[in-house]
């Protein structure tokens, strides 16, 4: 395999509205554009698809991101660089994702998209942080319900602190320096 053949799981973990998503399409843009095979593994998505039924209890919380973690190791190791945008608010979830990927050999990276929850709810993009103000939600991860940040992430991003385009350059350059891109 060549090095732009070589896959990878980059799982971008942080608050709602924190920009996981956003950064993880502008990368993914980029790594196309320099011919590597590319996925992004959307929350919303896989909890539509392969997820539905789940609720948002920890033991779900914790199935979700199983079967996320599982797909994107299946993909690194064809090959795919494989992005994963999906909040996975326990580190224990988490750790049991990186210890698969290490279990099969295939790389994982852990960003913590660290943008403030003050930042995370003017953002809002999906309504959740006024839902939750309304009383019309609860179990808001980061407000009413816990959100683990990462102790000692691959990388930490602050969305709230630079442009979109300088947080993927910055996404990027870790996966060069990791020999990835």
């Amino acid at each position: 395999m060549s090095v732009t053949e070589t896959g990878a799981t980059l799982w971008l973990t942080g608050l709602p509205s924190a920009g996981k998503t956003t950064l993880a399409y502008e990368l993914a843009g980029r790594l196309r554009s320099e011919g590597h095979r590319v996925e992004v593994l959307d929350g919303d998505e896989i909890r539509e698809f392969l997820s539905a039924g789940l609720g948002f209890s920890r033991e779900d919380r914790h199935t979700n991101v199983a079967r996320i973690g599982f797909v994107a190791g299946l993909l690194a190791a064809h090959g795919v660089k494989v992005l994963v945008p999906v909040i996975a608010p326990y580190a224990d979830s988490r750790d049991a994702v990186r210890k698969r990927h290490l279990a099969e050999g295939t790389t994982y990276l852990e960003v913590h998209v660290a943008t403030p929850v003050e930042v995370c709810s003017v953002r809002d993009v999906k309504g959740l942080y006024a839902k939750q103000a309304a009383g019309e939600i609860s179990g808001l991860t980061g407000v009413d319900d816990p959100y683990e940040a990462p102790e000692s992430p691959d990388l930490r991003i602050e969305s709230h602190r630079q442009t979109v385009q300088e947080s993927a350059a910055a996404l990027h350059a870790l996966l060069t320096e990791r020999g990835l891109a």
